[in-house]
């Protein structure tokens, strides 16, 4: 069963400069990486295609993406400042992890990860 979740302190900044820049609207990230035994560990981000950002919503058409096995779980996040999923998120959760980042979006401490049940993951940042 999966616990931890790892980022690289690189892409971790480049995750939340890329959420800044969103704002206020919702960002929306495909992660790539690997799991093995207790720990998913994060390699990369893709933008979807066609993805779109709203005021209070991003998504994306997972039937415009190619076969990915890399492609492990969904980025998005949270202008509320409220790094919870919603009822929303986990009905359309997308791989074996979620990362929300809340507004401010300034450190590891605005983001959380969660497996499919809205359960919460260790977040641990690498490097």
């Amino acid at each position: 069963m999966v616990k931890r979740v790892s980022v690289g302190r690189d892409l971790l900044e480049g995750i939340l400069a890329y959420s800044r820049d969103a704002h206020p609207k919702e960002a929306i990230l495909l992660l790539r990486g690997r799991a093995r035994g207790d720990l998913i560990a994060i390699e990369e981000v893709v933008i979807p295609p066609l993805a779109t950002h709203g005021l209070g919503f991003s998504e994306f058409n997972p039937y415009a993406l190619p076969f990915d096995p890399s492609i492990i779980g969904l980025f998005h996040t949270h202008p509320s400042g409220i790094a919870e999923p919603s009822t929303e998120d986990l009905n359309h959760f997308y791989g074996i992890v979620m990362v929300i980042a809340a507004y401010p979006y300034r450190s590891q401490m605005d983001l959380r990860a969660f497996g499919a049940a809205g359960n919460e993951l260790e977040l641990e940042v690498v490097g």
